[in-house]
């Protein structure tokens, strides 16, 4: 009898965010179908105990296999995450370790950022072929372009058209196994780090200048902005005003589509935060970034 291979997927999470992961890992449960268990790597940015026990009892454990992983623990000895001057919290850049820590039995990984929802059968996505690519990823669907807005403005100084497909990467499919033999995450973040006041949005920056030309393009439903209105969408993804928060100014339907899956979990009941909670948080990102940027001096 053939052993089904559990469905992997990654993601990197504090407090803050805990809500958007719970109404995510329920999306995933409700649009199910097939009979792989999925195995959720999740690295802990300071979880606090409580919050790992309502998330765990949100789910159904018969499908759901939970792999905490510490942050601080993931980083390989002789790697150091880049400095940026961006807003983004620190653990954006976690994703560059997932082929260093996910078991080697595992070859490929779903990432995911937790402010999506999925609204299709995630092992669909999971079953895709990867043509021999390291990774597959969606096209940004606000920028699309390395010459787009704000992507990679020094497109022209490192040899590449303004027409190079731009890519998001809140959703990616990575082989690890092709990922480690190239020892590729030194080289993305050096990339950032020496183009640092072009990288607005340093993880991608740094991904689609290192992977120009070079990875699986994905249909656009895999990453769908909650910005514009589709009813076929696969998995919405909240690019920028959350959804838990209540200055949240995008496609109302997204949001209610969201809290009906939150409200399935012990998140029942949730109130959007305020503003100035939102502001607090990108304040304090900014703080927690110091220290590499008096060790990038």
């Amino acid at each position: 009898m053939i052993e089904i291979q559990p469905i992997v997927i990654v993601v990197a999470c504090d407090n803050h965010y805990v809500p958007l992961l719970a109404a995510l890992m329920k999306s995933i449960e409700v649009n199910h179908k097939t009979n792989e268990a999925i195995h959720f790597f999740i690295l802990d940015d300071g979880i606090f105990k409580r919050n790992k026990t309502k998330l765990e009892k949100s789910v159904c454990p018969e499908i759901f296999t939970f792999h905490w992983i510490q942050k601080d623990k993931v980083i390989p000895a002789g790697m150091s995450i880049p400095y940026d001057n961006s807003s983004y919290p620190l653990i954006i850049h976690m994703r560059m370790f997932i082929p260093y820590f996910v078991p080697e039995v595992y070859e490929k990984v779903i990432y995911m950022d937790v402010d999506m929802i999925v609204t299709d059968d995630i092992s669909k996505l999971w079953n895709t072929d990867m043509k021999g690519y390291t990774i597959a990823a969606v096209i940004d669907v606000r920028i699309k372009e390395f010459g787009g807005s704000r992507a990679v403005e020094n497109y022209r100084e490192l040899g590449f058209d303004a027409k190079t497909k731009y890519f998001n990467t809140g959703l990616l499919l990575m082989n690890t196994k092709k990922w480690r033999e190239e020892d590729l995450t030194p080289v993305i973040f050096n990339c950032i780090e020496e183009n640092r006041k072009y990288a607005n949005y340093p993880d991608q920056y740094g991904l689609n200048v290192v992977f120009a030309n070079k990875w699986l393009q994905l249909d656009t439903r895999w990453s769908w902005s909650a910005e514009e209105w589709i009813p076929d969408a696969s998995l919405i993804h909240f690019i920028w005003r959350k959804p838990i928060y209540k200055t949240y100014m995008f496609d109302k339907r997204y949001q209610e589509l969201f809290f009906t899956y939150l409200n399935q979990t012990k998140w029942k009941g949730f109130v959007p935060i305020n503003e100035f909670r939102r502001l607090t948080k990108k304040v304090l990102n900014k703080i927690l970034k110091l220290p590499l940027l008096l060790k990038s001096k």
